[in-house]
């Protein structure tokens, strides 16, 4: 089986003042492409495809949208999960319609127990919880629960008893969305979530998904912060703040058979985000800002070595860059 493995969508987000939807639709379609030209036989979303609980309403009719082209028009099975930033309850409505064209969003860890039944292949998709889902879930006494306050406590209880589900003789993979720490990223330094805690939770060894074939792992924006070779983050498919911006966007194409291969496919933006800094006359300089596509072609992040001894600064700037996300003083002895 072959599978496009992407996350952390979120649908609706801006980045400083401007919408990201333009960008997030040529995403997209990038993304289709790729599933088309690998003929993959699914489309994995480990979670956020919404920024926000309750997003407006472009952004619910955007992923709609898309939805509709992935699972109706090239009728490519859809495995999802509800993250962090998604309102699970309103993301579960539906799901009984939708699952008859094989479109699974699993937001309840009841869920988690029902995999998707594939010919050689179970699909678990296991939702970002709460500890006090999963205590209530379980039924736990008020004894019992106090020993399952922590995700990593909670996940030691749920994983054993999503294997037991295991069929011999089929690969079994694994949709969730946390913090999860392996070899790989032990001393990674989380830039996407800006802490390393997942929605105030701290993360989960890599190690409790070690019975999987493969765990395609939302929340952390960039594939560096993946904790093992067979526990991956895809990554967002746009770049979301000033320290994404470096870094290459895409989704993986994972094929699970008698060993699992992972085959990166990039993404490239439409419109960049670009970081600048130096002092106001030097980024003010034609032979500065001329080596750059301006006039809405990029959207720019400016930091300021020193204070700019004139009016309107930010209107100066923004008169010569375009679509400015940000202004940042830094100082002089910033690296």
């Amino acid at each position: 089986m072959k599978f496009l493995h992407t996350a952390d969508w979120h649908i609706g987000k801006e980045l400083g003042a401007f919408s990201l939807l333009s960008e997030q639709w040529q995403a997209f379609r990038q993304m289709v492409t790729i599933a088309e030209d690998e003929a993959v036989d699914g489309i994995i979303i480990a979670g956020d495809l919404y920024d926000r609980g309750i997003p407006p309403l472009s952004a619910v009719e955007a992923f709609e949208d898309m939805a509709r082209i992935m699972n109706l028009e090239h009728h490519w099975p859809i495995y999802a999960v509800s993250g962090n930033h998604d309102g699970a309850v309103r993301l579960g409505a539906g799901r009984e319609w939708r699952e008859t064209t094989s479109f699974y969003l699993h937001t309840t860890l009841a869920e988690a127990f029902e995999p998707v039944e594939l010919a050689d292949t179970q699909i678990f998709m296991l939702p970002f919880l709460d500890p006090l889902d999963a205590r209530i879930y379980y039924q736990m006494s008020d004894e019992e629960s106090r020993d399952y306050t922590s995700i990593e406590a909670v996940m030691a209880r749920i994983i054993p008893d999503l294997v037991a589900k295991f069929k011999p003789g089929k690969h079994h993979i694994l949709v969730t969305h946390y913090n999860v720490i392996g070899t790989g990223n032990i001393s990674y330094e989380l830039t996407s979530e800006t802490n390393s805690q997942v929605g105030g939770l701290k993360g989960v060894p890599a190690s409790l998904f070690a019975d999987f074939d493969y765990v395609a792992l939302g929340h952390i924006h960039l594939r560096q912060a993946s904790p093992t070779d067979t526990n991956r983050y895809a990554g967002s498919p746009v770049k979301f703040n000033t320290k994404e911006a470096q870094a290459e966007k895409g989704v993986y194409i994972v094929e699970v058979g008698d060993t699992v291969t992972v085959k990166w496919r990039p993404i490239q933006p439409v419109k960049d985000l670009i970081v600048i800094k130096g002092t106001f006359s030097e980024i003010t300089a034609p032979a500065f800002y001329e080596q750059y596509a301006r006039d809405g072609a990029n959207w720019f992040s400016i930091s300021l070595t020193d204070f700019p001894d004139v009016r309107n600064a930010r209107g100066i700037l923004t008169t010569i860059y375009g679509d400015i996300v940000e202004v940042n003083y830094v100082g002089q002895n910033a690296q």
